[in-house]
């Protein structure tokens, strides 16, 4: 195959072709004896696989489990993509947790999010490690008006009650499933309100639809994977990724 023939398949130009050979995300190419360039089947499925895994883990993870595979460090490589795994299960785990508050609220109930609730007020360190995030990024979203936390009297430190550990929480899923920090205020408005929650249950159904594509996407692109490693030369010993 020449770099065309590959390049062809997704739509891509042929100097990708020979980037993605230079990072290490294809196999090196053999070459002619004038200096072209040859690719084989085991090339067109690394293609395959670097790009299902781009779609679904992002470069950075597809670099790193494709250069780890060429350098024969396979733990390394399926470490990475249980990484992406572990992420999507606490989403998944969040987003229910939100879906609980959605109910709560729309029932008229407490406002918590179903999460392990913070007793007492709590610092702006506190609340950002809960949340693994900066603080200064919580001033953000303060001065954007998502968040509203109080001040201690005496220190004028902030003060985050339950109800605003809840908001914050709401507003990292959200901005995690990519809405911009002005339609998060809105919801959260909304919440504090405790009422017009279509807004909510909107973007947690959004939210929801995006981790069922990304799971799907993962999933591909593991089949994409594997396939690819069964046509490696030199491959462990024992190895079976198609379970015959």
């Amino acid at each position: 195959m020449r770099p065309t023939d590959l390049a062809r398949e997704h739509g891509i130009s042929t100097q990708a072709i020979r980037n993605y050979e230079r990072d290490g995300c294809l196999p090196p190419a053999e070459r002619t004896p004038t200096g072209y360039r040859i690719y084989t089947e085991l090339h067109a499925s690394a293609l395959r696989a670097y790009l299902s895994l781009v779609s679904a883990y992002g470069h950075a993870t597809a670099g790193s489990v494709m250069t780890a595979a060429h350098a024969e460090r396979l733990d390394d490589a399926l470490t990475e993509l249980d990484r992406g795994h572990a992420q999507l299960l606490r989403d998944r785990e969040t987003l229910a947790a939100v879906r609980s508050a959605v109910r709560h609220l729309t029932d008229g109930a407490a406002t918590g999010t179903g999460l392990p609730a913070l007793p007492g007020p709590r610092s702006v360190g506190e609340v950002a490690h809960r949340l693994g995030v900066t603080p200064a990024t919580l001033r953000v979203w303060e001065a954007a008006g998502i968040l509203t936390p109080g001040r201690d009297r005496t220190t004028g430190h902030r003060r985050y009650l339950p109800a605003d550990v809840r908001d914050a929480e709401l507003a990292h899923l959200l901005r995690r499933g990519g809405y911009p920090l002005d339609r998060i205020g809105t919801v959260l408005r909304q919440i504090r309100t405790a009422g017009g929650t279509d807004e909510l249950a909107a973007a947690v159904d959004g939210w929801q639809q995006r981790l069922t594509t990304r799971g799907l996407t993962m999933l591909s692109a593991s089949a994409c994977l594997a396939d690819y490693l069964t046509l490696r030369p030199g491959r462990p010993d024992g190895l079976d990724l198609k379970g015959t």
